[in-house]
Order: structure tokens, then C-alpha cells, then sequence
């Protein structure tokens, strides 16, 4: 059922949005480095490793400058045109291609490149494996302001590997015990509700038994205690 999700919302998704996303690619195209998409290898279901899709918003070389895969705020990789595209999420919208590919589901787990995927517990990394990552999710939900938090005392790798990545796990093992019809739509309501009002506090009041976060991340994930 929920595959049969997936390609009727890539599908319809694609053809509402292609004249926004033509404009996108023209733009790209004649700007920065004349990148339009950017391909990584990512870690999906059962391990398999598949080309993501997204806009091009860094540098070509980004993931061997600086701090790799793991992308920090204001980071100088990132390309004029690029902030804004991330900013948006506009940059992750050519990942509905992955979705009919039958790589990656509308809603999951978020695919990580290898680098961050190793920051997941043994455990953790078998749990996930089991799904098909998603375009949107518990994970991105939460932390869809993750650049934000990567900054100041927390701009760093360890910051992401021991606070980040332990309760990202977390919420991605939630996310597949739980995992059904329900929470599927649930999710893209949510993921909806956020692009329009970045500072809500839904996900929470929704999915009241979310792990809590650590301390650290309380004040910036907007956490209801």
C-alpha cells in the first residue's frame, strides 16, 4: 500500500512542480560551477548503496574539503544560489526520481552517506536497514533545522557523532517500530505543516511518545517538556 503511495505522490509531485524545478535547472545550470545535480552514494535498504539525487548547492569537491558529509552552518562550501535551495528544501526534490526508481520511500528514515551512517550504533544501522530511507521522516522532521544547530560550540564532527547522531538514532528506530499507514500520512502532514511554519512545534504533540532528546538539543529541536 504504501508503495503504491510512493509512486502516486513522486508522480503527481513531478508534474505539479516542473515549472518550478525547470527555472531551477536553467538557473543552476548558467551559475557557480554549471552543476545541476549532485549524486552520493547512500546507504538504503538491506545496505544496498544508491546514487541520491538533489540539486547542486556546495562545491563539486565538497565531501573531501573541510568537514565532509557533515555540513555545518554558514559553511563556505555551499554556493550562493545553493543556501537558498537548502534553506527551502527545493534541493531535495529531485530525490522523487529515487522515489520511483524504488530506492527510497516519501516517508523513512533519512539516507545517510556512509561517513554519518558509521556516527548510527551497530543496532541502530540493522534497524534501519530493514526500510527504504524517505525523502521525509521522524528524523527530518525533528532535526530539518540541523545546519542551524551545527554552529557556535556545536560546529563540530564529534558534536554530530556523540549528540546528534545517538538521538537521530533514536528517532529513526521509533520510526520502524512504529512504522505504518498512520504514520505515513501523518508524516507528510507534518513535513507540510513545517515548510509553512519552521518553528512548529507539531511533531511533538503529535507523536507524543518521541524519545526525548538530550539536553543539548532540547532548546534548538523546539522539545515540549
Amino acid at each position: 500500500m504504501e508503495r503504491f503511495f510512493d509512486l502516486f505522490f513522486s508522480g503527481l509531485a513531478l508534474l505539479v512542480l516542473s515549472p518550478l524545478l525547470v527555472p531551477i535547472v536553467l538557473i543552476l545550470r548558467f551559475s557557480g560551477e554549471g552543476e545541476i545535480f549532485f549524486l552520493q552514494d547512500r546507504i538504503g535498504k538491506n545496505g544496498k548503496v544508491f546514487k541520491l539525487l538533489k540539486f547542486a548547492t556546495m562545491l563539486k569537491d565538497s565531501p573531501n574539503i573541510g568537514t565532509g558529509t557533515v555540513t555545518m552552518k554558514g559553511d563556505p562550501r555551499i554556493l550562493p544560489v545553493g543556501k537558498f535551495l537548502r534553506k527551502t528544501k527545493i534541493n531535495e526534490l529531485p530525490q522523487l526520481l529515487n522515489i520511483l526508481f524504488g530506492d527510497m520511500s516519501v516517508i523513512g528514515p533519512r539516507p545517510l552517506t556512509a561517513q554519518t551512517f558509521g556516527s548510527y550504533s551497530a543496532e541502530t544501522q540493522e534497524i534501519v536497514k530493514k526500510v527504504r530511507p524517505g525523502l521525509s521522516g521522524v528524523g527530518s522532521i525533528i532535526f530539518r533545522g540541523e545546519e542551524e544547530i551545527m554552529h557556535g560550540a556545536s560546529a563540530s564532527v564529534d558534536f554530530y557523532d556523540n549528540i546528534i547522531a545517538p538521538y537521530k538514532g533514536l528517532l529513526e528506530q521509533w520510526f520502524v517500530s512504529n512504522k505504518g499507514i498512520t504514520i505515513y500520512f501523518l508524516a507528510i502532514f507534518i513535513t507540510a505543516w513545517a515548510v509553512v511554519f519552521p518553528s512548529t512545534k507539531i511533531a511533538w504533540r503529535i507523536f507524543r511518545d518521541l524519545p526525548e532528546p538530550p539536553k543539548e538539543l532540547k532548546q534548538a529541536l523546539n522539545f515540549i517538556d
